[in-house]
C-alpha cells in the first residue's frame, strides 16, 4: 500500500496542475519543474534469425533455475514476470534471480508481491530499479522504496497491460485502446520517482495521445517487449510446449510471447507427442528454456471457504445486504457478468430464483463458482480477488489478455463495481483516495471503458456524512460518462448520459424522497410525469 496524498483540479476533466510530493504526503501534484519520461520504452528491435539462434541451446531443458539464466540475465534488462498476485509466479526463477546479484532491473508484473515472496524479494535485495505493474496491493517495503525515490514505479491499467504485452508478441508496435481516456493515465502527471529521500516529483508520467474513431475517444498506448519472460506453467515438453492449469496462463502467456528469451518452470515435462496438440497453451517456438521445478510453494493470498450465509448483525452489514441484494435484480438469465471486489462480490448470494448467470474473472475465467469447502481449495484456482473459488461446470479458463479483449469488445452484458463517487454525467471514481492508499487501477479503468452496462453500488455517504454522490467528482476519476445506474442504500438513480443528471427511479424500503434530498449533494429529478416513485421490494 502507498499512502499518498493526490491534490489535482476539483473538475475531474480539467487537466490536473503539476504534482508535487513530500515523504509524508507524496502523489501531490508539483509545481516545481519536473522531468517526464515517456510511458514509450526503448524498445529494442525484433530480434535476428542469429540472435534466435544464439538463445537456443542444444536442448531446451534445463536441470534448475539457475542454469537458465547463465548467460542470460544481465544489469538493466526489462524482465517480463507472469503470475497473479502470487498465483502462478515463477518462484524459483525469482530465487535465482537473487542469488544472480543482477540489478537496474526493469520488472513488468500486474502485481509486485508481498515483502517475503515473489517480486518482493527483489526489493529486499534492491535490485529493481523500476516497476511496471497494475495492482500494487499492500507491500510495505515497495511503499518504502517508492516514496524514498529508491523504486521507479509506473501504473498501469490491467487490461492495458495485457494489451501491451500481447502487442510486443504479435509484432505490434503500439494501439489504440479506450481505457484510460479522460483520466490521470491519459493526462499525464503521475509520479514514476521522487527525489532521493522523499520530496519532489522527479519522473512523472507524460500525457498520452488521444485520437477519435467513430464517435468514441481512444488512448494511444505502446507495445510493451522485453528481454527476458520468467513464467511458471503446470506441463511442458521438451520442445517447449506449455499447457497451464486452472486460471494460472494469467499474465504468463503474454509475457511468454513478448520477451526475446522465454525461460519457464514447471512443474511436469513429458515427451514430444505426450501433449494433446489441441490443447497447447504456448507453442514452444516462444519458449526458449524450461526447467522443472519440486517443492513449490503456491500459497493462496486471500483463502476463503464456503460457509453458511449468517445473518447481518451491524448496520454496517445490514447496509452492504440491502445494497447487494437490490443489485442482484439487475441481473437476467444467461448474462455474463463482472464483479468488481468488495461489495459487489456479495450479489451472487441474492440472485432471484431461476436466474443463471456466468460470472468472468479479469484474471482468467468465464464460469466463476462459490468458494470452496474446506480440503477443496485449489491455489491454481482463484478470481480476481485473489480468492479461493470454484469453477462451475461449462467454465473456461484463458490468460488475461483474451480476458480484457472480450471485456474492452464489449461481450459483457454487465459490470457492477464499487464507487467512492459518482457524478450526474456518469463519471464514477474508486481507484484512489487523497491521503488514503493508493494500490493502482487494476482492471477498473479496462471494465468501465468496455461498453458494457456498468452499475455501481456504494454508500450513499461517508462515514463522516458526506453524500458520495456529487455534482461532480472530487477524486481522480475512473472513467468519464460511463456509469448507467447507481445503487445505495437509500436509492436508485439512473444516469441520464447524454443531457446529464440524475434520475430517482426507487427508494429503499422505509426510505423517504426528504431523506434522500438531504442526503444528496447533487441534484436529481424524478421520471418525467412522476410527482413519486416506487419503494424496492427486498
Amino acid at each position: 500500500m502507498i499512502r499518498q496524498a493526490l491534490h489535482f483540479s476539483l473538475r475531474s476533466r480539467t487537466p490536473p496542475g503539476a504534482l508535487h510530493a513530500t515523504a509524508s504526503a507524496a502523489f501531490k501534484l508539483a509545481a516545481a519543474p519536473r522531468r517526464h519520461l515517456s510511458t514509450d520504452p526503448c524498445a529494442p528491435p525484433p530480434p535476428t534469425a542469429a540472435e534466435n539462434a544464439a538463445y537456443r541451446a542444444p536442448s531446451k531443458v534445463f536441470p534448475n533455475a539457475a542454469a537458465t539464466l547463465q548467460g542470460v540475465l544481465k544489469d538493466g534488462q526489462t524482465v517480463l514476470m507472469g503470475g497473479f498476485g502470487v498465483n502462478a509466479i515463477p518462484e524459483h526463477l525469482i530465487d535465482a534471480v537473487q542469488k544472480t546479484g543482477v540489478k537496474d532491473l526493469v520488472v513488468v508484473s500486474n502485481n509486485a508481491g508481498v515483502a517475503d515472496f515473489g517480486i518482493g524479494k527483489l526489493m529486499q535485495s534492491r535490485q529493481l530499479r523500476r516497476m511496471i505493474a497494475s495492482y500494487v496491493g499492500e507491500n510495505k517495503l515497495f511503499e518504502e522504496l517508492y516514496m524514498n525515490g529508491e523504486l521507479e514505479v509506473e501504473l498501469t491499467p490491467q487490461g492495458t497491460l495485457a494489451e501491451r504485452l500481447r502487442a510486443a508478441g504479435a509484432g505490434i508496435p503500439a494501439f489504440y485502446t479506450p481505457t484510460g481516456n479522460a483520466t490521470l493515465h491519459q493526462r499525464g502527471g503521475i509520479p514514476i520517482k521522487f527525489a532521493a529521500g522523499g520530496g519532489a516529483v522527479e519522473i512523472a508520467s507524460e500525457p498520452r495521445e488521444v485520437r477519435t474513431f467513430g464517435n468514441r475517444s481512444y488512448v494511444l498506448e505502446h507495445s510493451l517487449p522485453g528481454d527476458v519472460a520468467l513464467i511458471k506453467a503446470w506441463k511442458a515438453d521438451t520442445l517447449g510446449n506449455l499447457v497451464f492449469r486452472g486460471v494460472t496462463a494469467n499474465f504468463n502467456g503474454p509475457c511468454a510471447r513478448a520477451a526475446r528469451i522465454c525461460i519457464a518452470e514447471v512443474e511436469e515435462i513429458v515427451e514430444p507427442g505426450q501433449l494433446d496438440p489441441n490443447e497447447i497453451h504456448v507453442p514452444g517456438i516462444y519458449v526458449h528454456r524450461v526447467f522443472r521445478g519440486d517443492n513449490f510453494i503456491k500459497p493462496i493470498e486471500k483463502l476463503r471457504y464456503h460457509t453458511e450465509k449468517a445473518p447481518a448483525t451491524t448496520p454496517a452489514e445490514k447496509m452492504r445486504e440491502r445494497i447487494a441484494r437490490r443489485a442482484a435484480k439487475e441481473l437476467r438469465d444467461g448474462m455474463y457478468v463482472n464483479l468488481g471486489i468488495g461489495m459487489p462480490t456479495r450479489v451472487p448470494n441474492y440472485v432471484p430464483e431461476g436466474v443463471h448467470v456466468l460470472l468472468q474473472s479479469e484474471n482468467g475465467c468465464l464460469g466463476l463458482g462459490p468458494y470452496p469447502h474446506p480440503g477443496e481449495e485449489d491455489p491454481d484456482i482463484i478470481n480476481a480477488g485473489k480468492e479461493s473459488v470454484t469453477l462451475i461446470p461449462g467454465a473456461s479458463a484463458f490468460d488475461s489478455a483474451e480476458s480484457f479483449g472480450m471485456i474492452r469488445a464489449g461481450k459483457l452484458d454487465i459490470t457492477i463495481l464499487g464507487g467512492m463517487e459518482v457524478s450526474p454525467r456518469g463519471d464514477l471514481a474508486n481507484w484512489v483516495v487523497p491521503g488514503a492508499m493508493v494500490k493502482g487501477m487494476g482492471g477498473a479503468m479496462d471494465l468501465v471503458s468496455s461498453g458494457s452496462r456498468v452499475v455501481v453500488c456504494m454508500e450513499h455517504t461517508t462515514r463522516a456524512g458526506t453524500s458520495k454522490v456529487v455534482p461532480e467528482c472530487t477524486l481522480p476519476i475512473t472513467g468519464a460518462g460511463v456509469v448507467s445506474r447507481l445503487i445505495t442504500e437509500l436509492a436508485v438513480f439512473d444516469i441520464d448520459r447524454k443531457q446529464g443528471g440524475f434520475i430517482l427511479r426507487e427508494l429503499a424500503p422505509g426510505v423517504t424522497l426528504e431523506e434522500v434530498r438531504a442526503k444528496t449533494a447533487a441534484p436529481f429529478r424524478l421520471p418525467e410525469g412522476c410527482s413519486s416513485v416506487p419503494h424496492w421490494e427486498e
